[in-house]
């Protein structure tokens, strides 16, 4: 697990350099804590949460948050007013205006409540790629001031929180707070902190399966927050790679418009495996949003019991001619506007669309520019026909390892091609 550096004290490294005069605390250590005004005389309440206001690189506390219940008002004391922080109790000055009590909470953009918004939170760990749970926040006190500088997802917090901390057998696992940071979910959840170790901006960098496999750990609004947090073409690639039970849970979650972007990123080989697993109510809807062509070739494959090729491949693929040279082909690919895995292959055409070779672009790449494709193309080509059904594909694709395979008909004339992934 990647961690900040530390400088000699054994804490991160803070704006203007070393920190004087600094202690490490748990928020499980604060929790429920007794607050007192100028003596143990006067108790305001128990400690029920601390707020803190986001901010680079750590985030600040603004204020304690008590909660009396029994329909009574909740109560805000700034953080300035904090006078000290006991090992058994917080000391406060007295309210404003010599009123009996704090003023009631209300929430301000950008500030999180510990206990509300971290603790018990899902996180992605980078570096497993896998789910882990706050168990405990770690801060820091200096100056006057309490940063929030970990989240510990180790056992050890669990039992601290339930005042067991004597039992504690194993090493704390502290995450930086840099690699956990508020995601804005504002679309999808009510609640404005879903925690993940990546920000909006590296959640595109994740493969889509690594992506699936979180969104399968997850539930409810979590869920909601990451795949909210990814754009039509990532989304699209990471519900194709997640197990049933969670594409069913995202279907059901999205808007209209968010799935019609969403379904346009699919192939119909696609789009008619997801729609296998989906509510017969979901599939309709979902069907409406598509064109109408798409609509046809889907409603025909989940209406026949075995699909045929023709119906399973797509339409998009480059061609080329035998005569064309190499460096004009590359040049032309350069400015083509179809999508990346499209680009794979170069199929070699006749004028009347006989599949004559292929050529491999990476074998592209490395030819002279001078060269011809015939003189590089490889022939005959390994394709399926037509009428094959979904199971000789995949016989195809395991015997081959190909990333597509094109479909042609009796004639050997080029009708489409059927993508590794549509398939396997």
């Amino acid at each position: 697990m990647v961690t900040p550096p530390k400088n000699q004290s054994g804490i991160p490294d803070l704006p203007g350099g070393k920190v004087e005069g600094f202690r490490l605390l748990y928020f499980s250590e604060l929790l429920r804590r007794p607050v007192y005004v100028g003596s143990v005389r006067h108790r305001l309440g128990k400690l029920t949460d601390l707020i803190f206001r986001l901010a680079e690189p750590y985030p600040e506390a603004v204020g304690i948050y008590l909660e009396h219940g029994w329909g009574k008002p909740t109560e805000f004391i700034p953080w300035e007013k904090v006078v000290k922080i006991e090992d058994d109790c917080v000391f406060v000055q007295p309210p404003p205006e010599a009123a009996e009590q704090y003023p009631p909470f209300i929430d301000q953009k950008g500030w999180i409540l510990i206990d509300k918004h971290l603790m018990g939170r899902t996180i992605l760990d980078m570096d497993g790629r896998r789910t882990e749970v706050v168990n405990d926040v770690h801060l820091l006190e200096t100056r006057g001031k309490i940063l929030i500088v970990h989240v510990d997802v180790s056992f050890n917090g669990f039992l601290r929180r339930w005042g067991l901390k004597h039992l504690n057998w194993i090493k704390d696992r502290l995450i930086s707070w840099k690699y956990v940071q508020p995601l804005s979910v504002e679309d999808a959840v009510t609640t404005d902190a879903v925690q993940l170790s990546i920000t909006r901006n590296q959640i595109i960098d994740l493969p889509s399966e690594d992506l699936a496999d979180a969104l399968e750990e997850l539930s409810g609004e979590e869920q909601q927050a990451l795949f909210s947090a990814l754009d039509s073409e990532k989304a699209a690639e990471t519900l194709v790679e997640a197990e049933p039970r969670a594409q069913r849970q995202i279907i059901a979650n999205l808007r209209q418009e968010r799935a019609r972007t969403i379904l346009s990123e699919l192939s119909v080989a696609q789009l008619a495996n997801l729609f296998m697993v989906l509510p017969h109510d979901d599939m309709t809807d979902l069907m409406a949003l598509l064109p109408k062509e798409d609509a046809d070739r889907l409603h025909a494959i989940l209406s026949e019991r075995e699909a045929s090729a023709r119906a399973l491949m797509s339409g998009e693929y480059v061609a080329a001619r035998k005569e064309d040279l190499v460096g004009e082909t590359l040049a032309r690919l350069r400015h083509t506007e179809g999508e990346p895995e499209s680009i794979s292959y170069l199929y070699i055409l006749s004028p009347d669309k006989v599949l004559l070779g292929v050529v491999d672009l990476r074998e592209l790449i490395l030819t002279p520019d001078d060269k011809t494709l015939e003189e590089l193309m490889i022939s005959p080509v390994v394709s399926a026909e037509e009428d094959d059904i979904r199971e000789d594909l995949v016989e195809i694709f395991g015997k081959y390892h190909y990333r597509m395979i094109p479909v042609v008909d009796q004639q050997d004339h080029m009708l489409g091609v059927i993508h590794f992934n549509d398939i396997m």
